[in-house]
């Protein structure tokens, strides 16, 4: 028994050192809904599925930036890494987190979990963030070994972004990082004025594919290219929005039933104790909405536990908003992630993973055990599930 013991050990430590030696490198094109390589003519994701995996993901819920970057992250659904949504409120604070509050933005008491790219420098795992959410936190703890403030001004621009990767993957090994996460902000922010369908938004599909070969034309000339495992993934999807398909909270709600509401998708209503039933009966038969109080959020949403959700939720069917003033723009995105509008991109290749596979769609939560996986490190505590995202390796 311990001789097959050492050698089973030796057989892990083996596996360890090997996955070390790699390196993974995960980019994330902002609201690249998992067709738009269908939509539209994307060369780079059709070469990566091809050579690589092919599918699309499930978001988490609500279907949007920072909450899902997050979870990719931190193998956390929202409810547990407290990234709610893009907006919230603390109660317990007493402030609305707000992704471009420059006072809240980068507070580090918003921010819960465990992000991979700490857990990696904890074991040894040097890495290296490009404007990946929670990445560049008021907190020097909270850091990778390189990393860059996104509330620094000018912003580097794609190209910048994809040199300053290889640049990294050039450095002496000692101060080389084995893991690297980039972000890119399009095709989301051209879909929220223009939409999904159209001509801005098929250039921004292109300007990001291309952004995205480059990046990965670059890796492939490294002396290092074979160990280099390539994943490229979005946070969500898109939805056509109308301008007119608008509901007014404050044509249904009086001011003295609730202490705040944060109008967001969806929105939350934190109400008086006396009067949650009154808001709750007032908008529970509306059309086009879906009201839930807290606790009867249905499980598969995973959400309703954290202080930051509101007594009462409501969430408005795709392409509805539930807000005082219509929003100045065609496309929105927040909505329940099973809904395919909502799916994201997912693309890999590198020596971990099978060739030319379609697979099975998976919840982005999983990202974060595979990320472990294929650096040999221990994952810290975490909602994701290898087992249903395996299947892509060889």
């Amino acid at each position: 028994m311990r001789k097959l013991a050492f050698i089973c050990f030796l057989c892990l430590f083996s596996l360890i050192i090997q996955a070390q030696d790699t390196y993974t490198v995960l980019v994330s094109c902002d609201g690249f809904r998992w067709d738009f390589s269908i939509m539209y003519d994307t060369p780079t994701m059709d070469m990566l599925a091809k050579k690589g995996i092919q599918s699309d993901m499930q978001p988490t819920y609500p279907a949007s930036t920072f909450p899902n970057h997050y979870a990719i992250a931190t193998g956390l659904y929202p409810d547990h890494h407290g990234m709610v949504n893009n907006t919230f409120w603390d109660p317990d604070l007493q402030l609305t987190y707000s992704v471009g509050n420059p006072v809240t933005g980068q507070d580090p008491r918003f921010f819960g979990g465990e992000p991979i790219w700490l857990t990696a420098e904890r074991q040894g795992v040097k890495s290296a963030t490009i404007y990946w959410v929670g990445s560049d936190l008021k907190d020097d703890s909270r850091h990778a070994s390189y990393w860059y403030d996104y509330a620094k001004k000018p912003l580097l621009t794609p190209d910048e972004r994809v040199q300053k990767a290889l640049e990294y993957l050039q450095l002496p090994e000692p101060e080389r990082p084995h893991f690297i996460m980039v972000y890119f902000e399009e095709p989301d922010n051209t879909q929220h004025t223009y939409g999904p369908n159209c001509e801005q938004t098929r250039q921004a599909v292109k300007e990001t594919d291309e952004a995205v070969g480059k990046l990965y034309a670059g890796l492939m000339q490294l002396p290092i290219a074979s160990k280099i495992n390539f994943i490229v993934l979005s946070d969500h999807g898109m939805a056509l929005e109308d301008p007119s398909r608008v509901i007014n909270p404050h044509d249904y709600l009086q001011p003295e039933w609730y202490d705040k509401m944060v109008i967001s998708i969806p929105t939350y209503i934190f109400t008086k104790p006396q009067y949650r039933e009154t808001v709750y009966n007032a908008l529970k038969d509306l059309p086009h909405l879906t009201v839930w109080k807290k606790e009867e959020i249905p499980a598969y949403l995973h959400y309703g536990t954290n202080r930051r959700i509101g007594d009462i939720v409501v969430a408005p069917d795709m392409g509805w908003e539930f807000r005082d003033t219509p929003r100045n723009g065609l496309g929105a995105h927040g909505y329940d992630p099973t809904d395919v509008d909502m799916h994201s991109l997912f693309r890999a290749v590198g020596p971990a993973f099978k060739q030319g596979y379609i697979a099975r769609q998976f919840e982005n939560v999983d990202i974060y055990p595979l990320l472990c996986h294929l650096m040999g490190i221990q994952p810290a505590p975490n909602d994701g599930d290898f087992n249903r995202i395996k299947h892509i390796l060889k």
